[in-house]
């Protein structure tokens, strides 16, 4: 720039470069290199000559999608707290979270094929008791996100033209370039939980699909690519035998019975050589009173973890927990209308009293019962 204005002849931009940017410049230069000089000496320096494991897991992180913690972390160390870690999140279904953390923990030490996915299970019981939510449980703790978890519903496969959307159209017809919506998206992130949403929906040629899965953990897509699933957990729910569950509930005796008439109806809707490739089983059971109210405490405690980014905190006594939980229980339903009265009766009041400026930045909410409904105040 200098040499530009001397050339242009403008003498006045060429001393004010020269005199004045030039000088200042220079001065954050030699801060600059004293600065490093100081880091070098003490050991901090940027450049490192020696390349580190933590390096090596952050590159192949980014290749692989899997988390750099789960890289560098101990894996016997994480597996040990697999249960503790799954029980935080799935409330009331202790026998489902040990059997899916023994045969994670079986494969995890070499103990099963290495060419099959690293487990595989069918997750049984009514709806709303934590089938999906255990997925997404396990997808978090494998693989650091929920975002790992593939999510296929088999309502969507139910006809016999439709189970070629799975690995992709023939070669010719209408979508071939996409792919499938399983192979594809397995293909993009080979480290996944992959959950089949009521498997009983799906048309019998998909167990074909799956028995491939299942025995060899790969299978090949319409373009003729193989894709890997030894590194994906494979679940599948179904609503069979809920009927025979919700009957046994709070009846701890009769268990036994419930379990064989459960696996009577299994078996009478899949192929023998589908359920025997399946490492297990998982009855959930239905939930009580106690159950549900542990639920709300669950669901409240991230509502006021929302709060609390607006630096606002929730407060909710016993009475007002024990009304949300008896209003929102459902021996049928499970848990799902929980969700709904936590929406209508909590969620959507707080964010009108926000919205009319009756709470505002550092207020405490405090929630209470009175006359059979929940009312607001300020602490």
């Amino acid at each position: 720039e200098i040499q530009q204005a001397e050339r242009d002849y403008d003498l006045n931009r060429a001393a004010e470069l020269k005199y004045g940017k030039m000088t200042d410049l220079q001065r954050q230069l030699d801060e600059a290199e004293q600065k490093l000089t100081a880091a070098q000496t003490s050991g901090k320096t940027l450049l490192r000559e020696e390349v580190t494991a933590e390096d090596i897991a952050e590159i192949i992180s980014k290749w692989t999608g899997v988390p750099v913690s789960k890289l560098v972390e101990s894996e016997k160390e994480r597996l040990l707290h697999l249960e503790e870690e799954l029980h935080r999140r799935v409330i009331g279904q202790s026998e489902a979270v040990n059997a899916v953390a023994d045969a994670i923990q079986r494969s995890r030490a070499g103990l099963s094929d290495p060419n099959r996915p690293i487990a595989s299970f069918i997750f049984l019981g009514p709806t709303g008791v934590g089938k999906t939510e255990l997925a997404k449980a396990l997808a978090s703790f494998m693989f650091d996100t929920e975002d790992a978890l593939v999510r296929i519903d088999m309502s969507e496969y139910m006809e016999k033209h439709s189970v070629s959307r799975l690995i992709g159209a023939p070669p010719g017809y209408v979508g071939y370039d996409e792919g499938g919506q399983l192979t594809e998206a397995v293909r993009r992130r080979p480290y996944a939980v992959v959950l089949f949403d009521e498997i009983e929906k799906a048309h019998p040629d998909v167990f074909n699909i799956m028995l491939q899965i299942l025995d060899d953990g790969r299978v090949t897509d319409s373009q003729g690519r193989t894709v890997d699933f030894k590194n994906t957990l494979i679940i599948m729910t179904s609503n069979i035998g809920s009927q025979f569950i919700l009957d046994v509930v709070g009846k701890e005796d009769r268990y036994e019975e419930m379990r064989d008439r459960v696996m009577d109806a299994l078996r009478s809707n899949f192929r023998p050589e589908f359920l025997n490739r399946i490492d297990e089983v998982i009855i959930f059971h239905g939930l009580n009173r106690s159950e549900i109210k542990q639920i709300v405490n669950l669901q409240v405690e991230r509502l006021r973890q929302r709060l609390q980014e607006k630096q606002i905190d929730l407060v909710l006594t016993d009475p007002a927990l024990d009304f949300i939980a008896e209003v929102g229980y459902d021996p049928v339903y499970g848990a799902r209308p929980l969700k709904r009265v936590i929406q209508r009766q909590l969620e959507t009041q707080i964010a009108k009293a926000l919205l009319r400026g009756e709470f505002k930045e550092g207020d405490t909410i405090v929630v209470e019962i009175m006359n059979e409904r929940l009312v607001f105040r300020k602490k």
